[in-house]
């Protein structure tokens, strides 16, 4: 019995040091993280919101990580190549996605036409949301209308007019917007979907397409200088910068009411230890006093939100317009 007793502390010794060794890597491989340069995908080209926030944030996560973060701008599908490429990549820490609210969005769209490659519910952890940023809806400046409401008593007065509305992809979240304002407004528009916010704002300010819309930091300067007309923000409040532009609920179209933002992502499965890291360094990023201004220059309001606020975030808007875009079913 005492031999017995012996080799069974003699086994329980050997795996100790076992796990000892084990928990050894592991620490070491996360003291050492990063090791290589960082890719952080953009799903959209480059100029739009999304993209300006990502090189943002990755110059000073690469001066602070001591390893290029080097952005990629995958567009294409709404975002959902570029997200696809995050959600099937080694979860370890060198491959991000820089999303925004269109991300919730196309991924119910997608799931639902049965057609998405991953799933947005499992394939991906949440870093932190970036920065918040209204969205605002445009006109070219030739629509005789001021707001939504009096674009809605416009084309429903003067059935000739034939308006298209323009959106980042299919399922993005002017898309649904767009078809949310149809349905309220018991209107018509054609819509005409773009890789990304720059293709669809040159579309917009050429007067190809009538109505459009994106985060504020994709069209401030040109609505400040008269080139583009908004016709209503989707947030809450008005905002301080275009204190003159009444928001949706405001106008009558509470339906639309929608909080836009940009966020980090991770694949599923990347360790704790290396999200953690990464909320670390994305909030340091946006509090940057450099960054910090550029960022309210642009419209948007830093965050730097805990990964449990990122997952609560994306899971609460896919929920929220879920049977909206299942009744519309957006193609």
């Amino acid at each position: 019995m005492l031999k017995r007793r012996r080799s069974l502390a003699h086994l329980m010794a050997l795996f100790g040091l076992t796990v000892s060794a084990v928990l050894g890597s592991a620490s070491a491989q996360a003291q050492a993280y990063p090791s290589k340069p960082i890719k952080m995908i953009v799903p959209f080209p480059a100029g739009g919101t999304t993209d300006i926030v990502a090189r943002l944030v990755a110059q000073r996560m690469s001066e602070s990580m001591g390893q290029p973060v080097v952005v990629e701008n995958k567009g294409g599908a709404g975002g959902a190549i570029g997200a696809d490429i995050v959600a099937k990549a080694a979860p370890d820490g060198y491959t991000l996605l820089m999303h925004n609210i269109t991300f919730p969005l196309s991924s119910v769209a997608q799931m639902l036409a049965n057609r998405s490659p991953f799933n947005a519910d499992t394939d991906f952890a949440g870093i932190s949301i970036a920065v918040f940023v209204p969205f605002v809806l445009t006109a070219h400046p030739s629509v005789p209308a001021k707001d939504l409401k009096e674009l809605a008593n416009l084309l429903r007065t003067n059935k000739a007019l034939q308006y298209n509305y323009g959106s980042t992809g299919p399922g993005s979240a002017v898309h649904v917007l767009g078809e949310a304002y149809k349905r309220d407004a018991k209107i018509s528009m054609e819509h005409i979907p773009f890789k990304g916010a720059a293709p669809l704002k040159q579309e917009l300010l050429a007067g190809r397409i009538q109505i459009g819309g994106d985060q504020l930091s994709s069209s401030l300067a040109e609505i400040r200088a008269g080139t583009l007309k908004a016709l209503a923000t989707t947030a809450t409040t008005r905002i301080a910068g275009l204190p003159d532009v009444p928001t949706v609920r405001e106008l009558g179209f509470p339906g639309l009411e929608l909080e836009g933002w940009n966020g980090l992502f991770a694949p599923a499965k990347t360790p704790k230890d290396i999200i953690d890291r990464l909320q670390r360094e994305t909030a340091a990023a946006v509090r940057h006093p450099e960054v910090m201004k550029r960022l309210l220059e642009l419209g948007a309001e830093p965050v730097g939100s805990s990964p449990a606020e990122q997952n609560a975030m994306l899971k609460n808007q896919m929920d929220q317009f879920r049977s909206v875009i299942k009744d519309m079913r957006l193609e």
